[in-house]
């Protein structure tokens, strides 16, 4: 999708209006009292909200044209139900209704069919997120997602999960100077011997630094799994100075290896 594109569904967004805050809130009392022609004015100076959008979803291989649509019908959803005696900008309610047009327009025409009682659940999740992030003006737990309606957190994650779009390890994320880093070349392996081998070696590099009490510390809490305090009795010092001495310890080793 290219972001670069002047003309939207014949829009030419180059001309696109900007209002005024002092416009907005003019237009927004004549749509309360059902005036037609504001809305369609307070729509039209609220377009490049719905192109600042889309440009989150550059690397959907769905038409610019496509998701332009699919986000005024949440920015007119955001405009009939916004409430304006509530202390929120109209773009910070507008922008996830907006974005959550999209993502449902995106995942109902996935390939991968998801059925309708994981569907429900997820957007019961993003909706009720939605609404206690606005009404806490924070970002909620699972735990307050799942009292809210009333689901278990499992079910949540897992339709969460169910609906996200799957993407190629093939999916370039940026390209710079030529060239091109993927999805792939962001994922670690842990099979890889060598790439082990050279992270191992580093290590007991960096544990050579360490006084012998400081290498048997960390031994012991780190390769063999013991607390502070099994390392406090077994060397006979308090735990209080088993976690200096971890502390420095782990401070020689960051510094060493960085």
């Amino acid at each position: 999708m290219t972001s670069n594109k002047v003309e939207i569904c014949g829009v030419n967004t180059s001309r696109l209006p900007l209002l005024t805050n002092e416009e907005k809130e003019m237009l927004f009392e004549r749509i309360q009292k059902g005036d037609k022609e504001a809305r369609e004015l307070y729509i039209r100076g609220n377009l490049r909200l719905v192109l600042s959008v889309i440009k989150r979803f550059s690397s959907s291989n769905e038409n610019a044209d496509d998701l332009f649509q699919i986000g005024c019908i949440g920015l007119i959803k955001a405009i009939d139900n916004f409430d304006c005696t509530m202390d929120v900008k109209f773009s910070t309610y507008a922008v996830p209704m907006i974005v959550g047009e999209i993502r449902r327009y995106l995942r109902d025409n996935n390939s991968i069919r998801v059925s309708r009682s994981l569907r429900d659940i997820a957007y019961k999740a993003i909706y009720a997120r939605e609404m206690l992030s606005r009404e806490t003006s924070g970002e909620p737990t699972l735990e307050q997602i799942s009292e809210a309606i009333d689901i278990p957190k499992e079910d949540i994650v897992y339709a969460l999960d169910a609906i996200q779009s799957p993407i190629s390890l093939y999916d370039p994320v940026y390209t710079e100077g030529g060239d091109t880093l993927y999805v792939m070349d962001q994922i670690s392996d842990r099979k890889n011997k060598e790439e082990n081998w050279v992270r191992d070696l580093s290590l007991s590099e960096a544990m050579k630094k360490l006084s012998p009490r400081e290498n048997h510390i960390i031994n012991l809490r780190f390769f063999e799994g013991r607390t502070q305090m099994e390392v406090a009795e077994e060397i006979h010092i308090s735990q209080a100075q088993v976690s200096r001495l971890e502390k420095n310890a782990l401070k020689t080793m960051r510094s060493y290896l960085s």
